[in-house]
């Protein structure tokens, strides 16, 4: 009851269901499904059946779902789907990951070649280490992309801000 409460008043501040299960820390009850149109009768199945929180309905195999009478393939699909909306599962689809892949911002170092190598320019999002001979470039190509990154993404930047952070004092 005090979840639901919760859940109201979360409602009317705005918030998701999504940020209030990360909100509230500890396992939430299947009640809140209710909200999301899981019928009375199916959450006093998962009940009877063992489960009582949305953590252990995401996270049950659908096998030992199923094997709860009255709960068939296609509901224990439905029921999971509405858990995975509001339980952070930890983990990311490899589609996912491509779509995110295909969304990357690459930076121009300046140098075509250098970009082609790169195939692109430099990745945004990750880190990239640089090390060399002195004296081969590195610290001008730091101060490049500084650049490079500001510019409009049609002109090869990222449309970003840039810190700069020198350990070597050059």
């Amino acid at each position: 009851m005090a979840m639901e409460a919760m859940h109201a008043q979360d409602a009317m501040h705005g918030q998701d269901q999504g940020e209030m299960m990360e909100d509230a820390g500890g396992p939430a009850p299947l009640s809140i499904l209710q909200a999301h149109g899981v019928p009375a009768a199916d959450i006093k199945k998962l009940i009877e059946g063992g489960v009582h929180t949305l953590e252990a309905l995401a996270h049950a195999p659908k096998k030992e779902l199923t094997s709860i009478k009255g709960l068939s393939d296609a509901k224990v699909e439905k029921l999971q789907k509405e858990a995975w909306k509001l339980v952070p599962m930890g983990f990311t689809t490899a589609s996912i990951v491509a779509e995110q892949r295909a969304e990357m911002i690459k930076v121009t170092t300046g140098c075509k070649e250098l970009d082609n190598i790169l195939e692109g320019g430099m990745e945004t999002g990750s880190i990239t280490e640089m090390y060399g001979e002195f004296r081969s470039g590195k610290t001008q190509l730091c101060h490049t992309l500084c650049v490079t990154c500001q510019l409009p993404v049609d002109m090869g930047g990222a449309e970003g801000k840039a810190l700069y952070i020198d350990t070597e004092g050059t």
